[in-house]
């Protein structure tokens, strides 16, 4: 796989919940948490519907929708300060992703992240896992108009690095980021993910190619 998977490719960008590491189910936890406080209990759609959202989009689904009394910058200061510890110490990267970012090195591709997560807590998962050498551009849902599944964002990364949409390859745990990949002009893979495993034969229909871990990439 590894050998169709990247041809014509000058650059992979990860999504980075889901996709580069585990870490999709802290964010239910920290949404029950959160809401708890304000003595809401977590809807079952909730995730659903803020699914490919930017960090500030969905704190501002959350003042819209909830009654809450924080500001929009006291919610996201909340929740980086939440998500900070989990991140530094319980959130573990994809199965095979060091071995896979290695390979890209060798081959000269580039690498970037293309986050809906806020850029405090994607610098600290980088800093964790001692990647700040791997990645050449690392984006939020924040530096562009419109999250996922809009493709500003994989636009935005691949004008960064230099590289034509058509030449990048995605990785991606979930339909709304799979969509916004393919709207860029570019190929995508969708990575399994407990979140997301009620929707993996909707995600396998949509990406062009589909691994379990990044291991399957080397397999012949």
């Amino acid at each position: 796989m590894e050998r169709e998977m990247l041809q014509n490719t000058d650059a992979v960008i990860f999504d980075l919940d889901g996709s580069l590491v585990d870490s999709m189910w802290l964010w239910r936890a920290i949404d029950i948490e959160y809401l708890g406080r304000f003595g809401i209990a977590l809807p079952e759609d909730l995730q659903s519907r803020i699914e490919g959202m930017s960090f500030h989009e969905t704190a501002v689904f959350f003042k819209e929708n909830f009654p809450i009394t924080d500001s929009l910058e006291q919610i996201k200061e909340t929740w980086n300060r939440m998500a900070w510890d989990k991140y530094a110490n319980e959130v573990p990267l994809k199965p095979g992703i060091p071995e896979f970012l290695s390979c890209c090195r060798e081959r000269g591709i580039q690498l970037g992240i293309a986050t809906s997560n806020s850029r405090e807590l994607v610098t600290n998962v980088v800093n964790v896992h001692n990647l700040q050498d791997c990645f050449s551009c690392i984006m939020t849902g924040c530096d562009v108009q419109k999250g996922k599944p809009a493709p500003d964002i994989y636009l935005a990364v691949a004008a960064a690095l230099g590289v034509e949409p058509g030449r990048c390859l995605v990785f991606e745990d979930i339909i709304p980021g799979i969509l916004a990949g393919k709207a860029a002009g570019m190929k995508v893979c969708a990575v399994e993910d407990a979140y997301s495993a009620h929707c993996r034969e909707k995600k396998k229909e949509l990406a062009d190619y589909y691994i379990e871990s990044y291991n399957e990439v080397f397999e012949s």
